[in-house]
């Protein structure tokens, strides 16, 4: 999860991007202009989501205070919902440690009351941005699957590293884990966060919290994968993670299953993204 200072970051190159770049884009009705990046036009939400209909994980990236985005979102899981298809929802916004309250909301026996404190102890902030996205998984008894790490850690490898982390806090990350980078993936992380790190080993600390993440959440994805075949998962997770330098990378690691990945407006011009990137951009207005 960002820290506020990256989101209100994240938030003010978003608008000044969005102001910026694409004041004269034909938006549609509906508010939100899409971009299928494989042939660079733009394209209608109905043909992008029966084009998105036959993968079996299909990540949507998200700024977490945007409540467009998770409009987007949850207009993504109706219409997927409203084709038959058999869903689950894989949420950064849960720890895995924490599945047994995601599956007690999703059968109905906590009431919202009782939920909002155990949501905000995940994820520290915004229910009433997530809600209705709760709420229909609830009303569809449609499987919320908690993809997140205990917080504690992956601050601490943001701060000192990955190396730093004991044998105890090792035991609560997935098995194979091992934080490797690659400048590719370095180099997108600077373009999407513009950093500056006050060293070299501080920004390298903060790719590895970030590939932590990523290869945590593969890891628990491809487990629910194993047991819950022939389901298919859409999972709602920051931008950074959902790229596919990010948690579709590290899926690859343990499953062939086809994806698509859909990012939101984040500070790049469309032109400059290609299929090694995302399959699809939504700019809102």
């Amino acid at each position: 999860m960002l820290n506020k200072n990256d989101i209100r970051r994240m938030g003010t190159l978003c608008a000044l991007c969005t102001v910026l770049l694409f004041t004269m884009a034909h938006i549609s009705k509906t508010g939100r202009q899409i971009y299928r990046i494989k042939d660079g036009k733009t394209t209608s939400f109905q043909d992008m989501v029966e084009d998105i209909s036959s993968a079996e994980v299909i990540f949507i990236g998200e700024q977490h205070d945007d409540p467009v985005h998770h409009k987007t979102q949850l207009d993504v899981i109706k219409a997927l919902h409203g084709k038959g298809k058999p869903l689950a929802i894989g949420i950064e916004m849960f720890k895995k440690e924490n599945q047994h309250h995601l599956d007690a909301w999703v059968s109905g026996t906590i009431t919202e009351e009782s939920f909002i404190p155990v949501f905000l102890e995940n994820w520290g902030f915004g229910w009433k941005l997530y809600r209705d996205i709760f709420e229909y998984a609830r009303k569809n008894r449609i499987p919320l699957i908690g993809l997140n790490v205990p917080q504690e850690i992956t601050r601490k490898v943001g701060k000192t590293g990955f190396k730093s982390l004991t044998g105890e806090e090792l035991s609560k990350l997935p098995p194979g884990v091992t934080c490797e980078l690659d400048q590719q993936y370095m180099d997108h992380l600077v373009e999407i966060f513009q950093y500056k790190g006050s060293t070299d080993k501080s920004f390298s600390f903060f790719c590895e919290a970030q590939v932590l993440w990523d290869q945590s959440m593969a890891w628990y994805l491809a487990e629910y994968m194993k047991g819950n075949p022939g389901r298919n998962i859409i999972v709602l997770a920051g931008a950074i993670h959902t790229w596919k330098y990010g948690i579709p990378k590290q899926i690859r690691r343990y499953t062939s299953n086809e994806l698509r990945i859909i990012v939101p407006d984040l500070p790049v011009e469309p032109s400059s993204i290609n299929e090694d990137d995302a399959d699809y951009l939504i700019i809102h207005s």
